[in-house]
């Protein structure tokens, strides 16, 4: 278990640290930003790496929501939730102080403003409601729960689940974006929310609330409908 969980921080600590720190770092440098397109493969890229790295040792999850979704799909044990879920978070909070180091080391710093934090109405990149919010994170959560149990199921190819896990991730970032800069996983959204400036904090309940919710939905979805074992 120490491995295990060591493995989910170690897996966290990256997807924050490479998803949010391209979005803080890169996305919107002068000339060369990597932009939303740059931001969504990062985290994919985060996962995929990850999942080859770390994911024999802990399935590599690194997020909440999917620890949760494969507990109820019987696909790991529900006792070891807070564990991971302890793992993942702390993961999350170390990559976000490390992010906030490097920030804070630019000559003109003066804040980290949005730090790449979750957010609906005026903290949603394009404006959009807590209603819009809701429903984008619960699907967008549900299908990544659908795309992980069906490329890690039986008479999949093997080898092969990161690399489909990962451009799930890439997919789900250019479309939800712009509606609240992308959570499906409540540890991300924790980790930078603790720095960030502005109403992230106030806002987190729904960045626990809705990728937990959309796990569960995809869940059983998954065993309703497509599940053969």
């Amino acid at each position: 278990m120490k491995k295990r969980l060591s493995a989910e921080l170690i897996g966290t600590f990256w997807l924050v640290l490479g998803g949010c720190g391209s979005a803080v770092l890169a996305a919107g440098f002068p000339d060369v930003g990597i932009g939303l397109l740059g931001v969504s493969l990062a985290f994919g890229l985060t996962v995929l790496t990850m999942a080859y790295a770390v994911g024999g040792i802990s399935g590599g999850h690194f997020n909440p929501a999917v620890s949760l979704g494969l507990a109820l799909a019987g696909r790991f044990e529900m006792k070891h939730l807070p564990a991971y879920w302890a793992a993942q978070v702390a993961g999350a909070v170390l990559a976000a102080l490390v992010l906030y180091a490097i920030v804070s080391g630019k000559g003109d710093f003066a804040g980290v403003g949005g730090f790449a934090s979750n957010g609906y109405g005026a903290a949603s990149p394009g404006g959009f409601s807590l209603t819009a919010a809701l429903v984008t994170e619960v699907v967008m959560t549900a299908m990544f729960l659908i795309v992980i149990l069906g490329a890690t199921a039986k008479g999949v190819p093997a080898g092969f689940a990161p690399i489909a896990i990962g451009l799930g991730l890439t997919l789900i970032h250019l479309v939800s974006i712009p509606v609240t800069n992308t959570s499906v996983n409540p540890a991300r959204s924790t980790g930078v929310a603790l720095f960030a400036d502005g109403p992230a904090l106030a806002q987190l309940w729904l960045f626990w609330l809705a990728p937990l919710a959309g796990a569960a939905i995809g869940a059983l979805i998954w065993k309703a409908l497509l599940a053969d074992d």
